[in-house]
């Protein structure tokens, strides 16, 4: 876990997520973030009192889930270490104030170079699914996005047909459930990877490459501090062997 750990102080810290472990979850045996990050300041927390020989029952730490990243996908996830620092970045986010940034391969049919997709979105809790709807459906909540392609390749498919696919650098700018991956499928630019929302070129696609999660990962996130109000900035490069052919 400390190989994650981008940055740590007394009331945030910022984390690498990988791909393939969840966020939170109640399953049990099952991995997730909130649990990782939690034993880490733990383990912190006995190694600082054990040096300061204090005898007293280890109190469990305090770790506040400020937003989350569906478990297929990777990136930058912070968490308040105090109720106080969790309440001042919960109110950045529903302002409009953290600053999120994704990197995205897709597959499609046209790729322009840059976009603005802005729908609305109601989600299905029971097969835990998205869609987008005319505003005036119930429970519709307005979904904004910016797009701008990086980087394209052509790979060559069985029937000796060529395909495209490209890298989008994507700035999410509401959190709406499944956002980024409703959107894009419904513009014509699946996520490779994406077996729930990709058509049937992008799972061909996506098996011929052997990708087993989604081609989405989070790879910027800025925010102010919640104590001291200074603007903070991190990025990671995606770890996935797509990103790295299409980084090339």
């Amino acid at each position: 876990m400390k190989s994650r750990v981008l940055y740590e102080d007394n009331n945030i810290i910022v984390v690498h997520k990988p791909a393939g472990i969840a966020t939170q979850t109640a399953r049990v045996g099952q991995r997730d973030m909130v649990s990782e990050v939690t034993r880490y300041l733990a383990c912190g927390r006995r190694e600082a009192e054990s040096r300061q020989t204090r005898q007293k029952e280890p109190e469990i730490p305090y770790v506040g889930l400020i937003h989350r990243l569906d478990q297929p996908v990777e990136g930058i996830l912070v968490f308040a270490r105090d109720k106080r620092s969790a309440a001042e970045l919960s109110k950045q986010i529903a302002d409009g104030r953290m600053e999120k940034y994704y990197y995205g391969a897709v597959c499609g049919q046209t790729f322009p170079d840059r976009g603005e997709l802005v729908d609305y979105l109601v989600r299905d809790g029971k097969s835990n699914t998205s869609r987008i709807v005319p505003k005036e459906i119930k429970g519709a909540k307005i979904a904004r996005l910016d797009y701008q392609m990086v980087n394209r390749k052509s790979i060559g498919l069985p029937n000796g047909e060529t395909a495209q696919i490209a890298l989008a650098r994507i700035h999410l700018r509401t959190g709406r459930h499944h956002q980024i991956r409703v959107q894009m499928s419904h513009s014509g630019l699946s996520l490779l990877g994406d077996y729930k929302y990709g058509d049937a070129l992008t799972a061909g696609i996506s098996e011929q490459m052997q990708i087993r999660e989604i081609a989405l990962c989070a790879c910027q996130l800025g925010f102010e501090h919640p104590r001291t109000g200074e603007k903070m900035q991190f990025q990671i490069t995606p770890e996935g062997r797509i990103f790295r052919l299409l980084m090339e």
